[in-house]
């Protein structure tokens, strides 16, 4: 792994000002999973990582960092597992997942109109997958989730609507509810609590608001910064993209637990309504080099574990 630039030890030191960031980061790996010494240090949550976490490496190496990092479940993307039930394929794809000691809970994000044969596709895939739930980016139309109705009810494999942000198809929570109230039980949220905080939205409403719903969740966290200083000062460190969301929105993705997720919130209420299905760390930016960050969000997480006692 190549050594940061100097923009990125700026950048870093911009955004990890707390303990915690300090002293993992001078971690290893090891000794980091040595520190986790309870038996189950997610507290019964099946704490996986969306794969588009490592898009930068191949299927094979994003296991294996997925390995080093203590992870057993992912969602993956269709970038380190494209969809195909071709047997052959399916094949293939469980064997690398089980010799690496993976199990796949989820897959997407998906999109999915009322073309029927598509739709079956995609479930066809996610059956031969063994999914627990499809993330999925529905077009607004009651043609389409009259079919998504039929789909869930054949198939038992929950749609898990997921949230984008300000002018995505699924904005707010309102959106979501209003999509998924009288349809079948299995049509529901993938509540991705950075993208509900970029919406000025509380992602531990929505997990409170859609209860009974969430059948996926992708923690990931949000600064707002509005002051103009502090947003010249990372105009360098950033991608132009991510600079300009930031200036159009005032906020910034950042590492969990050093935005203002609360993270021991959504945790309490996840575990209220006994969630069990995918709990997916999605960390998007630093893509070249995520390691070191994607520990201290799982730190992060277990600490508010601990807390839930």
């Amino acid at each position: 792994m190549t050594q940061p630039s100097t923009h990125t030890l700026s950048r870093r030191t911009f955004l990890q000002t707390t303990a915690i960031a300090s002293s993992t980061l001078v971690r290893s790996p090891s000794s980091l999973l040595q520190a986790a010494d309870d038996a189950d240090p997610y507290g019964g949550f099946k704490m996986s990582i969306q794969s588009y976490s490592l898009r930068a490496f191949d299927v094979d190496t994003a296991l294996k960092h997925s390995q080093t990092l203590g992870l057993k479940y992912w969602e993956a993307f269709s970038g380190h597992i494209p969809m195909s039930t071709v047997p052959a394929h399916v094949k293939e794809q469980r064997a690398k997942l089980d010799d690496a000691g993976i199990t796949l809970l989820a897959y997407g994000v998906l999109n999915f109109d009322d073309n029927e044969t598509k739709s079956r596709e995609i479930f066809d895939f996610a059956q031969a997958m063994g999914l627990v739930s499809i993330s999925a980016n529905p077009q607004k139309k009651p043609a389409v989730f009259d079919l998504l109705d039929k789909m869930v009810e054949e198939y038992g494999i929950p749609i898990a609507i997921h949230n984008h942000g300000p002018g995505a198809t699924y904005d707010k929570i309102d959106d979501v509810e209003t999509w998924t109230n009288d349809r079948h039980p299995l049509i529901g949220a993938c509540i991705d609590t950075g993208h509900f905080l970029r919406s000025d939205e509380d992602p531990v409403m929505a997990i409170d608001r859609l209860k009974g719903r969430v059948f996926g969740v992708h923690l990931k966290d949000v600064k707002t910064i509005r002051n103009a200083d502090e947003q010249a000062h990372l105009k360098a460190e950033l991608p132009d993209r991510a600079f300009k969301r930031l200036q159009k929105e005032g906020k910034l993705m950042t590492i969990l637990g050093e935005g203002e997720l609360d993270v021991s919130g959504c945790l309490k209420s996840l575990r209220q309504q006994n969630y069990d299905r995918s709990l997916s760390l999605e960390y998007e930016e630093n893509m070249e080099n995520p390691l070191s960050d994607i520990e201290v969000c799982l730190k992060t997480v277990r600490e508010a574990v601990k807390k839930l006692g």
